[in-house]
């Protein structure tokens, strides 16, 4: 779409161009529920050149997902989201090397203490890839927390869950008890620490690149809605 506008204003929890209204994709208005998101969002069609890249605006992404996707059953979204507590990366431990095994040690272990504390919950943590199963009371709990959240956090905690591997961490985010970038170093421990040992490779770097940047939208994206 080539742009048309002149004027980006914020009126009555909406988005206008010039006079029109900023609807999403399946033609909803598009409406925020908070102030701060709706003044990002407005700076990202302000930052529009000759053509609309919708990559180039990943809050106006999300908040299009929340309501064209995860309002009409925000309940069903939840419970798929859910299921990531059954494999949550913070619970598959390295058995070698130490240096790898402590390091995840130090930056996995806080976020799983914290959740445990927070959700009354126990996980069970193991060493390897093999899927073992978690404490049912727990991935109910989680599922419970999960179903507290309204469509645009969820929204916001969907790729935090998905580009991490963790719902322990995005339920972290959301609760405020970690920041963006330490869950992003959390997140990402296995590969740094792989590039560190045998060098980075030009097309995991790129799309490590692209992971972060879609994370720390999805971080600032939940931030806005406080």
């Amino acid at each position: 779409m080539r742009r048309f506008w002149s004027e980006v204003t914020v009126a009555e929890g909406g988005i206008r161009l010039d006079d029109k209204p900023v609807r999403t994709p399946a033609r909803a208005p598009l409406r925020l529920p908070t102030q701060a998101l709706a003044e990002a969002i407005a700076e990202e069609w302000r930052g529009v050149g000759e053509t609309l890249d919708p990559r180039a605006m990943p809050l106006t992404g999300l908040a299009n997902a929340a309501i064209d996707r995860i309002a009409p059953d925000s309940a069903a979204f939840a419970g798929q989201l859910a299921a990531y507590a059954e494999t949550d990366l913070l619970c598959y431990r390295a058995d070698g090397p130490a240096s790898l095994v402590a390091r995840q040690a130090l930056h996995w272990d806080p976020p799983l203490d914290w959740a445990r504390r927070h959700f009354g919950v126990d996980f069970t943590v193991t060493e390897g890839i093999v899927h073992v199963a978690q404490p049912p009371a727990t991935v109910a709990r989680l599922a419970t927390a999960l179903g507290d959240y309204d469509a645009f956090a969820l929204a916001g905690l969907s790729p935090l869950t998905t580009l991490s591997g963790s719902l322990v961490l995005a339920l972290a985010m959301a609760e405020g008890a970690i920041d963006a970038e330490p869950a992003w170093q959390a997140a990402e421990l296995d590969q740094l620490w792989q590039a560190e040992q045998w060098g980075e490779d030009n097309l995991a770097t790129a799309a490590r690149v692209d992971r972060h940047a879609a994370f720390t939208a999805a971080a600032r994206f939940l931030a806005l809605l406080a």
